[in-house]
Parts: structure tokens; sequence; C-alpha cells
């Protein structure tokens, strides 16, 4: 009989319709050099909840932000922190003009869709992190990256909707990494 209630709940479970964000995942983390900085692409997939999809469209801003970790490990210690970083785009749909926005610090993106916005944010590419003089040649480094929904810049109504609903909790886990720069790579 207990087996049979636990069927029968984990089927009820299945036929809820997806109310919830699903938690996405970083899919690749490419770390490169050029002309002296250190920069970072990366691939990250997650999917909105309809409760977000409706308010986005209603022209409430979405904002998505992009954690970064840089540490060098140390045998004898805590790990050193190299760099920390993080890039915050602004998701918004303009009702009169029918247009959406992407804002990345003072730069906005005109996009013809919200899955064209969100885009942008899936595919990170070129973001200057730091000076790539920080890093030693031949030295192994570590590093984390993660993408969350950042409900500390909603408006206050929203962000004590955020506080009480799990479908404005949009959050991956970090994603770890390792990467060395070889001796020929120019860091100045």
């Amino acid at each position: 009989m207990p087996h049979a209630l636990i069927i029968l709940a984990f089927c009820l479970l299945n036929l809820l319709p997806s109310a919830y964000a699903r938690d996405g995942a970083v899919l690749r983390i490419e770390p490169l050099v050029n002309q002296g900085q250190l920069l970072l692409d990366a691939d990250i997939d997650f999917t909105l909840s309809d409760e977000l999809h409706d308010a986005a469209r209603k022209g409430v801003p979405l904002y998505f932000t992009v954690d970064l970790k840089i540490q060098r490990p140390r045998w004898w210690w805590f790990d050193a922190t190299v760099l920390t970083a993080e890039q915050t785009w602004r998701i918004q749909f303009n009702a009169l003009t029918r247009q959406w926005r992407v804002g990345i610090g003072e730069r906005s993106l005109p996009a013809a869709t919200l899955d064209e916005a969100l885009n942008l944010v899936r595919h990170v590419r070129g973001w200057a992190v730091g000076p790539a003089r920080r890093l030693e040649a031949g030295v192994r480094y570590e590093g984390q990256l993660r993408l969350r929904l950042d409900t500390s810049r909603l408006a206050r109504p929203f962000q004590i909707d955020a506080l009480n609903s799990k479908t404005w909790s949009l959050s991956t886990p970090w994603k770890n990494f390792s990467f060395s720069l070889s001796a020929d790579t120019p860091r100045e």
C-alpha cells in the first residue's frame, strides 16, 4: 500500500504544469587572453518560469547576473583569490515601442523577442574580467561561474514577491573550471 501511494504522488507531481523556473546549468567556459585582458566566453542553459515570462511581457525589468571567482590553489594555506567579477544584464520590454531592450552596463541593445534577448545572457562572449598580468604563466588556476536572477535590483514589491515565491528564484549551480596560461601568452 505505501508503494502505491508513492507511485501515485510521483505521477501527480509529473502531471502538474511547469510553473516553476527550471534552474539551468553552465555548459561551457573558455578563458582566453587578448590585448592584455583575460576574456571569458561561456554558454549557459536556463529557462524562465511562466510567471517570469508574464512579468517580463508586462514591462518588469529582469536582471541577470553572472558571478565569477578565480583562485590560485595553495597547499599550505587557503586558496588565494586572484579575480572576482560580475556582469549584469537588464532585460525589459517597452510596451510603447513593442521592443525588447538588453542593457549591459552603459550599453543598450535592441532585441526582437524575449528569446533573442535571453540569448545574449545565455551566450556570454568576450567578457573582460580583468588584466592578464595578474596571472602567472604555468600556474594552474581554479575558477567558478554561475548565473542568477538578481532579485535585489527589482522594484520593492517584486522583491517581496520574490522572497515568497519559488518562481522568482533562478540560479545555476557554480560550475568549476581550471586553466593555466602558457609561457608564450602575451599578458601585457
